[in-house]
């Protein structure tokens, strides 16, 4: 598997994409969907990376800098096909490396509350991400779960 950072003109990436937002939209209500279009992740605040093997995408996440301590994983997905296969794990290291690398002293998350996402909420968890109030523009929403971890250390 090789990460690197895209420029989201590929097909691969916009059928992921679509698919991650059509997923948040089928599950939430609108108001409680803060994933990023294309066009938000093309902003200059946000780096994203996709998970490759040969030919085949097989994931993605993104950093949004908050500010020049404090960032946010935006996007982040598994190909349906490759689920359960380590990818996501493989893409949060990278992330957090990413994040300290940066000089950032914190790194922040908003995922659903749904049982659908409790996958997504083990997986920050196990890597010591911690439950916490709204970051950023963010406000309490029943459908939001927010968590951070502390990259001080």
């Amino acid at each position: 598997m090789k990460i690197v950072v895209d420029d989201l003109t590929g097909p691969e990436i916009y059928a992921l994409l679509s698919e991650h937002l059509e997923d948040m939209h089928r599950d939430m209500p609108p108001e409680s969907v803060h994933a990023l279009d294309l066009e938000g992740l093309r902003k200059p605040d946000v780096t994203v990376w996709t998970v490759w093997e040969n030919e085949e995408l097989l994931g993605c996440g993104a950093i949004k800098e908050l500010d020049p301590e404090h960032g946010e994983i935006k996007s982040m997905r598994t190909s349906s096909n490759h689920r359960r296969r380590g990818i996501g794990s493989f893409v949060l290291k990278h992330l957090i490396k990413e994040a300290k690398s940066r000089g950032y002293t914190r790194l922040s998350l908003e995922t659903g509350s749904m049982d659908y996402f409790k996958p997504a909420l083990n997986l920050y968890a196990r890597f010591g991400f911690e439950y916490c109030g709204p970051f950023a523009d963010y406000i309490e929403d029943p459908n939001s779960v927010f968590m951070k971890k502390d990259l001080s250390d």
